[in-house]
């Protein structure tokens, strides 16, 4: 079900707007802290991570060109009073969320937005929804984005949420067809691609890399855990003083401790931006998905069917951790664009 309470704690604490200016309310800290928040959230709950990621997101994205027709909103989403998320992968053009097949009709001084989305995180529970359509008459770059408040005349969840995992985060399809006006758009006509690129990419990239690693923490610790305290009736000894399950648990370790220092150097890289920000940002969200996928996979392996079990909680750290690898932009769609950014050839 979706964390309400975790939700409320969340909004309570001051975090929703932990990266958003101090004069807006929010607490203005950076990359750094965000990454360690997320981590710290999912080792705890990979939904209410993905939800947590999925506002900030929204917010950075509303920041980047506050729309004229609500001036209070970034201070609504520092407080807590509003909780966003995202609205832009579509049914047509599944993982490339930056490509919506949708395109804004004018109807007077304002655009009709008729979209089917996928994968809205919080679809049933957000208050505010970042859209992204084509604009009308414009390029397959030509992209407006819109901020959509809940209870808009249009808009509505078109089904259920039924995860393999992340069962909580509400990551429902959604119907668009909404009349958005000027006030409600957020930076320039045509602008939307850039803020896609150079904000909402960062900033979710970096925060779905911290959601995988807190689900791969969490499932070393479960695992060095239980393989330290189960032993075999028969001779006494713990599973931790079998050397194969030894050395699997120091893999899983040393892999852990690795993708932890490339997420730090990443979140310093996009505070700090330089040549290599381009290619951090493409591949820590890929090498942090590929590497939950393993490590979970390795914690399940030295732990039996004790991690069949709920208890340990690692088949839910394990189901988890698959909903990174295929979430837009996918691991592969990233690898691809990081061979571009080396090989010096146009991401697009």
């Amino acid at each position: 079900m979706f964390p309400t309470e975790s939700v409320d704690a969340l909004r309570a604490s001051g975090l929703l707007g932990l990266t958003l200016p101090v004069e807006s309310g929010g607490v203005g800290a950076g990359p750094v802290q965000f990454s360690e928040v997320v981590s710290t959230l999912a080792a705890a709950c990979g939904s209410t991570a993905m939800i947590y990621l999925m506002h900030v997101s929204a917010a950075m994205t509303v920041a980047a060109g506050p729309p004229p027709g609500s001036p209070g909103l970034l201070g609504d989403l520092a407080t807590g009073r509003v909780l966003g998320t995202l609205a832009f992968s579509e049914r047509g053009s599944r993982s490339h969320f930056w490509a919506p097949v949708s395109r804004a009709v004018p109807e007077g001084n304002a655009a009709r937005v008729r979209a089917d989305k996928s994968w809205v995180t919080s679809a049933g529970n957000a208050d505010l929804f970042v859209v992204s359509t084509l604009t009308a008459g414009g390029g397959a770059t030509d992209i407006d984005l819109y901020a959509v408040p809940r209870g808009t005349a249009g808009l509505a969840v078109a089904g259920p949420w039924r995860g393999m995992g992340m069962r909580g985060n509400d990551s429902a399809p959604m119907t668009l067809d909404v009349l958005a006006t000027p006030g409600m758009r957020i930076g320039d006509s045509a602008a939307g691609f850039g803020i896609m690129m150079g904000t909402v990419l960062p900033w979710f990239n970096l925060g779905n890399a911290a959601v995988s690693l807190g689900l791969a923490g969490a499932a070393v610790d479960a695992a060095v855990s239980h393989t330290s305290a189960a032993r075999f009736a028969q001779t006494g000894q713990t599973l931790a003083e079998l050397p194969t399950i030894r050395a699997r648990l120091a893999k899983m370790s040393v892999e852990l401790a690795t993708q932890r220092s490339y997420l730090r150097t990443a979140a310093e890289s996009i505070a700090a931006p330089d040549d290599a920000t381009t290619p951090h940002v493409l591949g820590v969200k890929a090498a942090a998905n590929d590497a939950a996928l393993r490590i979970t996979d390795d914690a399940m392996r030295v732990c039996g069917g004790a991690a069949f079990s709920r208890h340990l909680q690692l088949e839910r750290y394990f189901r988890d951790a698959r909903a990174g690898h295929v979430m837009a932009p996918t691991a592969d769609a990233l690898y691809d664009f990081y061979g571009k950014a080396i090989t010096g050839q146009p991401l697009f």
